[in-house]
């Protein structure tokens, strides 16, 4: 199995440069919101590994907010310029493949950014600007960009063969029709007309490292759990002080915004969503969040890793990372369906994650305990949501119209041909497949 890796590289910007900037980005771009796959700078249809991958500039519009909520002053953080990716294999490998394929481009685009030196080892200075994240979601540990576009061509040949065969599904029942289309797999296998290509080996280092987390955290839980228990209920007297007393801050977003971020969306099945905002002041806040985050980190390296976060399929991949010494912190998601659709999703079914994720942001809708109310408050959540958005300069998507669920059911396609030990009715579900 080869397991996915993510890349986020941000630096502040050259204030002079930020218009020479806009321009470079909005020249990847056929259209805005829809990229050049091939285009100049980073030809990303070149890459077989990455998935999905977007420039953004991280202009926060509610620097504000701490002096407007709490009266303190407000902060002056500089615009930057992120660069996140989510891919197979290692950074470093990709790094590596970015400055020989895209080095030029990259060379231009970052000389817009403080501290680049023309010329350098772009690679390293990748490395020397990444931001690790908080948090990271992937929908499907180890399912490849090679093996998703081997699975939709898998599928696409299968079901031609089966309208091409009307007299399929009358020459027998789902096991006959499951050998019939697995000789048929094998001979266009062999005619080299599909292509399945064996899983990778899982690497050691990303075993070793996997199991040392997935036992370490609960060891240290359990090591704590005594100060804990004992700081437990001054948690909850502090939290509720808090909440009750935090303000919120929600406005309908600026028309403007709003249009700028319309004007990039729903060009296609899947979306992207980046969105950045000021933690409430004070450590308790900040612990509390860098806690909470650690615990949906450890959710969904070790649980959620086969279509889901929670109960809702539609997301790709998705981040929390802190910025400026955990002032502040950017939030970055590929999912499915229009923004509305999503917001909805997690309000209707895990509305105590959205308030477990965001809670600590200056101005969310008010929450009790930290999981009950907030988002439920249907308006203002989406509201505060998308005040926070910012609009995505360049966003590449390496299989454009396939949502999860398609991919879900390509590799269980897939799986399903390979099997030859399956029931009657595990054959049948796997016929209503195609």
């Amino acid at each position: 199995m080869m397991p996915q890796s993510n890349l986020f590289v941000a630096a502040p910007l050259k204030q002079q440069r930020e218009a020479d900037l806009r321009s470079l980005l909005a020249s990847m771009n056929v259209r805005p919101g829809v990229v050049d796959p091939g285009n100049k700078l980073v030809p990303f249809g070149q890459f077989d590994r990455i998935h999905f991958a977007r420039f953004v500039i991280l202009e926060d519009q509610t620097l504000n907010d701490i002096h407007t909520v709490y009266g303190l002053p407000a902060y002056h953080d500089p615009v930057m310029l992120a660069f996140i990716a989510d891919f197979d294999g290692g950074a470093d490998e990709l790094r590596t493949e970015l400055a020989q394929k895209a080095g030029s481009g990259l060379q231009q685009i970052f000389s817009c950014c403080e501290g680049f030196t023309a010329g350098g080892d772009i690679a390293a200075w990748m490395k020397d600007h990444e931001q690790p994240p908080a948090a990271v979601y992937g929908n499907w540990v180890g399912r490849t960009v090679r093996q998703i576009h081997e699975e939709e061509s898998l599928r696409r040949a299968l079901e031609d063969y089966v309208r091409s065969n009307s007299s399929l599904s009358a020459s027998g029942g789902a096991r006959q029709i499951h050998e019939k289309l697995n000789r048929f797999v094998e001979s266009e296998a062999t005619a080299g007309r599909i292509v399945l290509s064996k899983e990778p080996p899982t690497p050691l280092g990303w075993r070793i490292r996997k199991f040392i987390h997935l036992i370490g955290v609960p060891l240290i839980l359990l090591i704590l759990s005594p100060f804990l228990l004992l700081y437990s209920p001054f948690f909850l007297y502090q939290l509720r002080k808090r909440e009750k007393s935090d303000g919120v801050l929600a406005p309908r977003p600026d028309s403007a915004h709003e249009a700028r971020l319309s004007e990039i969306e729903d060009h296609d099945v899947t979306n992207q969503f980046s969105a950045m905002g000021s933690i409430k002041p004070g450590l308790f806040r900040r612990w509390t969040l860098a806690f909470l985050l650690s615990l949906i980190h450890y959710a969904a390296r070790h649980i959620y890793v086969r279509g889901h976060l929670a109960r809702v399929p539609t997301i790709h991949f998705a981040r929390w990372v802190f910025l400026n010494e955990k002032r502040r912190v950017l939030f970055a998601s590929n999912y499915d369906g229009s923004l509305d659709s999503y917001m909805d999703d997690f309000i209707n079914k895990v509305g105590w994650g959205l308030n477990l994720a965001f809670t600590n942001g200056i101005g969310y809708p008010t929450t009790r305990w930290l999981v009950l109310d907030g988002s439920k408050d249907e308006q203002k959540f989406k509201y505060f949501l998308r005040r926070h958005e910012l609009p995505t300069e360049v966003w590449y998507n390496a299989h454009p119209g396939l949502t999860a669920f398609d991919l879900k059911r390509n590799t269980l396609i897939r799986e399903g041909l390979e099997r030859s030990d399956m029931n009657e009715s595990e054959l049948r579900d796997w016929v209503a497949l195609l």
